[in-house]
């Protein structure tokens, strides 16, 4: 059996690959298909002629490359999309809201469409009756700065 192995390599880094795969479909947070790739590279390189350790280094420096490089803009990609097509939390960001109590750094409520919003205020004090833009959520608070003179509808 070791001597099969150790003749076809190329089946150990296929399995590899596939139990990786199988990982990252099930996380789904693009850090195991990175190291997926890895053991393409391993493959390849076993496929070239090169020795284990080569291939071992091969994987590695493959795998952190991706895992360096790769994913942080295949994340960046992945979570940008127009706008409506936005959901939950990130749709509420840059959305005008008006303040209905006092809002200052440690609280206050406003209202975001046709909810009432636990808020803080980045900046200053917000009085009922203004407008402000939600700049963050942060857990059940939205957090809310001024919202500029000419953009008050």
């Amino acid at each position: 059996m070791n001597e099969w192995l150790a003749e076809n390599l190329w089946s150990l880094w296929l399995t590899v690959f596939l139990v990786f795969a199988v990982v990252e479909m099930l996380t789904l947070d693009l850090f195991f298909i990175m190291l997926g790739g890895g053991a393409i590279a391993g493959l390849l390189a076993d496929f070239a002629g090169a020795d284990f350790w080569l291939q071992i280094i091969a994987f590695c420096v493959v795998s952190l490359l991706m895992i360096g490089f790769v994913r942080p803009v295949a994340l960046k990609h992945l979570h940008k999309g127009p706008a409506d097509q936005r959901s939950n939390i990130e749709r509420l960001i840059g959305e005008s809201a008006l303040v209905m109590e006092l809002v200052s750094a440690s609280g206050g409520l406003v209202k975001i469409g046709g909810d009432v919003w636990s808020a803080r205020s980045e900046t200053g004090v917000l009085a009922p009756g203004e407008y402000a833009v939600v700049s963050a959520i942060d857990g059940a608070t939205a957090v809310v700065a001024p919202q500029p003179e000419s953009a008050i509808q």
